[in-house]
């Protein structure tokens, strides 16, 4: 067997297979997602989501208004209850909580004091606003859905892709995302043997596939393939599947966003553990955005999928086997130069000596050990900048 063939042999009754999680990153960014996101915002397949956003998408319309010409009326208490009358509507339109921070944003007016204040009141400093402010050309986003809903108040050069374009893009090499292609909902790490299994049920409470109002995101693995990138120090696979998760917002509350990594498991809390060769492309919303999407990022996107691990087994090989220090004053020399602390490199040097039983001696090695001491710092700028300096040194050896 070689090591870019599935490892069958390698799962237990259970389906799953051992790993070491103890290595390489720890990503939080699709935790964050799973915990914030109501059961209306969960999807349990890629089709089902994508008809939900292309429904929205279809009942939608955008147009260029003068903001100066937009009339705002109140009726009842609650700044989000106003109403907009934009230029040559049919009827009035209301505005969403995150078009309504929008257009006080374009007035210069503080949304959550327009928020707390009675509805006339609120309606009369917005009307304020928006005729005393220089007039600006700015495009609406509009959805039908019983009443017209003003979704977004944007730039006139923005360029809007819509929620359900990138999900298409996701379709093209993961079909529903349940297992009819190789990509799919992740599984989960039993945290009690170290064996993560690939195969659960997609429920509201495993699935990472959401959407709201205003975004769209989405996780998904290859984790019925593990490959086989070296030994750990027990002389068992150390075993990695492929992931990405991409994201994006046709209402201006985010860019559009494309990560693909390796990972060892996924846990309950839908945790990356062991996150290795971590490579992220984002795209603005600028005017030229829906071109470069097309150029850039789903061809990204289906190359990574059909991309062999190759090159990156080759390069956790060639760190393993690049040997650069063999005594004390060299491991310290080593990690000095680099600008760690004196008290990150002891760190450093004890975690991979009590993880790996040796000093570290390879790159690999150094590797490791600075992505577990970053694991531990509370500072997000400090645990980043560690783990820059991490991937800098696997990305030279390799």
């Amino acid at each position: 067997m070689t090591n870019l063939e599935t490892l069958e042999g390698r799962r237990d009754a259970s389906g799953g297979y051992k790993v070491d999680v103890a290595r390489g990153e720890r990503i939080g960014r699709v935790s964050s997602e799973w915990f914030s996101r109501p059961d209306d915002e969960r999807y349990l397949s890629l089709s089902e989501l994508y008809a939900s956003v292309k429904t929205r998408a279809e009942r939608s319309r955008t147009r260029m208004v003068e903001s100066a010409a937009i009339r705002v009326e109140a009726h009842r208490d609650g700044p989000e209850t106003l109403a907009l009358v934009l230029p040559d509507a049919e009827a009035p339109v209301a505005p969403t909580h995150w078009s309504f921070g929008q257009l006080a944003s374009l007035v210069s007016a503080p949304a959550a004091y327009l928020r707390q204040l009675p509805a006339p009141l609120a309606g009369i400093n917005l009307q304020y606003g928006l005729t005393s402010h220089r007039a600006d050309q700015i495009k609406t986003l509009e959805t039908e859905d019983g009443r017209t809903e003003l979704r977004a108040v944007t730039g006139p050069d923005y360029g809007r892709i819509y929620d359900h374009e990138l999900v298409t893009a996701v379709q093209k090499i993961a079909g529903n995302g349940t297992g009819d292609t190789r990509w799919k909902v992740p599984g989960t790490l039993d945290w009690s043997s170290g064996v993560y299994n690939p195969i659960v049920d997609i429920t509201k409470d495993t699935t990472t596939l959401y959407a709201s109002d205003r975004d769209v995101f989405l996780f998904l693995v290859d984790d019925m393939n593990p490959i086989e990138a070296g030994k750990l120090p027990d002389g068992s696979p150390d075993l990695y599947f492929r992931g990405f998760y991409c994201w994006n917002s046709e209402v201006g509350a985010k860019t559009l966003g494309i990560a693909s990594f390796y990972l060892r498991a996924v846990c309950q809390n839908r945790n990356l553990w062991g996150v290795e060769d971590f490579q992220e492309i984002s795209i603005r919303h600028s005017k030229y955005a829906a071109n470069r999407f097309a150029r850039e990022a789903a061809p990204a996107l289906t190359r990574f999928a059909d991309s062999s691990p190759r090159p990156f087994i080759e390069g956790i090989r060639a760190a393993r086997e690049r040997i650069v220090a063999r005594s004390d004053d060299d491991r310290t020399d080593f990690l000095r130069k680099r600008g760690f602390s004196k008290a990150e490199t002891a760190r450093i040097i004890e975690t991979v000596l009590v993880e790996e039983g040796r000093p570290p001696e390879s790159v690999f090695d150094f590797v490791q050990g600075i992505t577990a001491v970053a694991r531990s710092k509370p500072q997000q700028d400090a645990r980043l900048d560690m783990e820059g300096k991490a991937k800098k040194l696997l990305e030279r050896a390799a």
